[in-house]
C-alpha cells in the first residue's frame, strides 16, 4: 500500500512502547489537579511545552521521527511533517508573523483558511509569538468578515483565495487592520505572500513565555439572539485543559486521527491539534473542498487511520452508501460530537462496520464537557459523563442540583473555583458573561437528564423547549425527542422541530422535513398523516408534530448545525404573536 512506504520506519518502530496514558503522565509534569484544588503554572505555552517535547525526543534519538501532520488533497498531492520538522517550520511561521509582519504579543489575528497545512502551521506560529488567533470559516461573506474584524479590532487577517475578494471589499472599513497575509501560490495586490516569506524566514524563534491565563484565542459564537459573541480562551483553558484530558479519545502515540471538521469550529483545534499532539500522535487532514461520503470511505480504506471524529450527519451520510464495498482495516475508534447521535445511527454503524461510535459533548465556552471514553459502556441516546475535572450537573431555575432522572438545565460548576477549561468570558461583555451563571453553575443552554450512572441525555436547547398545553397538564417537549422519532422513518432525510403558535394550546409541535428523493412524489397530505402516526407509534403521543412542512433544505450554521432559532422566529413572526418565555 502506498501509505506504508511513506511511513515505514516511522510509526511502527515505537508504536507499542507507550500507551496514551503513559504519554499523558510523562508530559503533564507542570500541573497537578484535583477537584476543589487546582495548581496552575504561571507560564504555559502549548508549542513549547508540548509540541517541542516530542521534537526534542526525536532530535535526541529517544523516539524515531514520527508523523505529526499528514495532509492530502485527494488529487495525488501529500505532505508529511514529523515533530522535528513541524517544530522548525512553525518557528519560521512565528518569525513571519512577528518579524516580517511586525505583529506584537497580544495582537489579534483572524485566520480564515480551509483545511490546508498552513492552518495548523499558523496556529502554532501564533501561539509561539504570543498572538491571539481567531479562526473563521471560509464560508463567511464580506458582512461576516467586516463584523469580526471591526469587533475584534484585528491587526491582521490570514486568508486564502477563497475569501480574498470578500476581505478586500471591507478592509478599508477596518481601521485596526494593518496586515493582510495571503496563503496562496499566487500574489495579490495589497497582500503579503506567506509562502514566499516562509521560505525566507529563520528556523530559530524564541517562543514567547506566555502566562497561563493570557489570551490565546477568540472564537465567535452565535447565541439565541443578537450577533455572534467573542468567546475568549486562555493558554490554560485550551492547551492546559488538553493536557489534563489527554487520552480521552483512546488515541495512542503511534496512531493517526482524522477529524472531519471545519477549521472555524473549536472542535477542530481540540481534536486535530491539541488532543492529537498532546499524546504524540499524528493528525490526518484531507482538503475535502466539498463534503463527499465516497471520498471519506475511500480515504478510510486507503490510509492507516485508526481514529475518526465527525458530526452525526457524517455517519448518517456514510450509512447511505454501500459499505459492503469498503474495508477499513485500521479504523478502531469512531467518535461523534456537535449534535445528538441518534441510536439508529449508532446501531446501523455497528452492524455494518463492527465499530461503536462514542459520543462527546461540549460548547465553545467550555470545550470538552461530557464524554464516553473507550473504557466506558455506551448507552444509546446518552452523551457520556462529565469530563475529568468538571462537575457537570442538571439544575433547576434557582441553581439547585436536581436528582437523577429529572429534566433541567445542564451546567458546569464554576464556583467557588472555576475549573481549568472554562473560557475567560465574552470580550467586552461582562454582563452577558455574568448573565449565563446561575448559582454556582455556568449554563450550557441545553436541557438534559442525568441518570444514576452519571450519564447525560440531551433533551434540547433550553430556548427550543416546546410548551404545549394538554387537557390535564402543560407538556414540555424537547425537539430532539420528536426529531429522533421522525428520523426513524425512511422518508425523512433531515428534520427540525420547533414550537408553533396555536390558539388553543398556546404552542404546538411543528416539524420541518426534508424528504428522501423517492418520497418527493408522494401525496403531501397522506405523508403528513403517516409521519404523525409514526411519531405516535414510537414515542409519547402528545409529542407528535401537529404541523408538518416539507422543505428542500434547512438553515444551518457554518459548522453544519441546524438553526432551529431561525425557523422558530420566522414561524412566530408570521403569526403576529409573541412567544412566552
Amino acid at each position: 500500500m502506498h501509505w506504508l512506504r511513506k511511513v515505514q520506519g516511522l510509526c511502527t518502530l515505537w508504536g507499542t512502547q507507550m500507551s496514551s496514558r503513559t504519554l499523558y503522565i510523562n508530559t503533564r509534569q507542570l500541573v497537578s489537579v484535583q477537584w476543589g484544588h487546582q495548581e496552575v503554572p504561571a507560564k504555559f505555552n502549548f508549542a513549547s511545552d508540548v509540541l517541542d517535547h516530542w521534537a526534542d525526543m526525536e532530535k535526541a534519538g529517544k523516539r524515531p521521527p514520527s508523523p505529526a501532520l499528514w495532509w492530502v488533497n485527494g488529487k495525488g498531492k501529500e505532505l508529511i511533517w514529523n515533530f522535528r520538522e513541524l517544530n522548525e517550520i512553525s518557528q519560521q511561521a512565528a518569525n513571519v508573523l512577528s518579524e516580517a509582519c511586525g505583529l506584537q504579543r497580544g495582537d489579534r489575528v483572524a485566520v480564515v483558511l480551509p483545511r490546508v497545512p498552513e492552518w495548523w502551521l499558523l496556529i502554532l506560529g501564533c501561539i509561539r509569538a504570543g498572538l491571539v488567533f481567531m479562526p473563521g470559516t471560509i464560508q463567511m461573506k464580506s458582512t461576516d468578515i467586516l463584523y469580526r474584524l471591526q469587533m475584534s479590532k484585528a491587526k491582521a487577517i490570514i486568508a486564502g483565495d477563497e475569501v480574498i475578494q470578500e476581505v478586500d471589499t471591507v478592509a478599508s472599513k477596518c481601521p485596526s487592520l494593518r496586515i493582510k497575509l495571503l496563503v496562496s501560490e499566487k500574489s495579490w495586490d495589497g497582500w503579503l505572500n506567506f509562502k514566499k516569506l516562509l521560505n525566507e524566514a529563520s528556523t530559530t524563534h524564541r517562543c514567547v513565555e506566555t502566562g497561563s491565563h493570557e489570551t490565546v484565542a477568540i472564537y465567535f459564537t452565535s447565541g439565541t439572539s443578537g450577533l455572534p459573541k467573542m468567546a475568549e480562551h486562555s493558554h490554560s483553558s485550551l492547551g492546559l485543559k488538553a493536557k489534563m484530558d489527554a487520552g480521552w479519545t483512546g488515541l495512542q502515540g503511534s496512531d493517526i486521527m482524522w477529524t472531519i471538521s471545519d477549521t472555524g469550529w473549536i472542535l477542530n483545534i481540540i481534536t486535530s491539534l491539541l488532543e492529537t499532539w498532546t499524546v504524540g500522535a499524528c493528525t490526518f487532514v484531507h482538503l475535502l473542498p466539498t463534503f463527499d461520503p465516497l471520498i471519506i470511505l475511500k480515504t478510510l480504506s486507503s490510509y492507516p487511520i485508526k481514529s475518526m471524529i465527525g458530526a452525526p450527519l457524517v455517519y448518517r451520510m456514510l450509512l447511505q452508501q454501500d459499505l459492503s464495498s469498503y474495508k477499513f482495516p485500521h479504523l478502531q475508534n469512531c467518535l461523534s460530537g456537535g449534535d445528538s447521535l441518534l441510536p439508529e445511527i449508532l446501531e446501523n454503524w455497528r452492524s455494518q462496520t463492527g465499530l461503536d461510535i462514542r459520543e462527546f459533548y461540549g460548547q465553545t465556552e467550555t470545550g470538552l464537557t461530557c464524554v464516553v471514553s473507550k473504557t466506558m459502556k455506551i448507552k444509546p441516546g446518552y452523551m457520556g459523563i462529565a469530563a475529568p475535572h468538571y462537575d457537570v450537573q442538571v439544575i433547576d431555575d434557582k441553581g439547585n442540583v436536581l436528582p437523577p432522572g429529572t429534566e433541567g438545565d445542564i451546567g458546569v460548576r464554576v464556583k467557588p473555583i472555576k475549573p481549568i477549561g472554562i473560557f475567560s468570558g465574552y470580550v467586552d461583555n461582562p454582563e452577558k458573561t455574568a448573565a449565563n451563571i446561575r448559582g454556582d453553575f455556568w449554563l450550557l443552554g441545553d436541557r438534559g437528564i442525568k441518570d444514576e450512572d452519571g450519564y447525560f441525555q440531551f433533551m434540547g436547547r433550553a430556548d427550543d423547549i416546546i410548551n404545549s398545553s394538554g387537557f390535564f397538564c402543560r407538556y414540555r417537549i424537547g425537539p430532539s425527542e420528536v426529531e429522533n422519532a421522525l428520523m426513524e422513518h425512511p422518508a425523512v432525510v433531515e428534520t427540525a422541530v420547533i414550537s408553533s403558535p396555536d390558539p388553543v394550546r398556546g404552542e404546538v409541535v411543528k416539524a420541518f422535513v426534508v424528504l428522501a428523493s423517492q418520497f418527493l412524489s408522494h401525496d403531501p397530505e397522506q405523508l403528513t398523516k403517516e409521519l404523525q402516526q409514526h411519531v405516535k407509534s414510537v414515542t409519547a403521543p402528545y409529542k407528535y408534530p401537529r404541523k408538518i412542512e416539507f422543505v428542500l433544505n434547512l438553515p444551518k450554521t457554518s459548522t453544519g448545525k441546524i438553526q432551529r432559532t431561525k425557523l422558530r422566529d420566522k414561524e412566530w413572526k408570521m403569526s403576529g404573536k409573541a412567544r412566552a418565555q
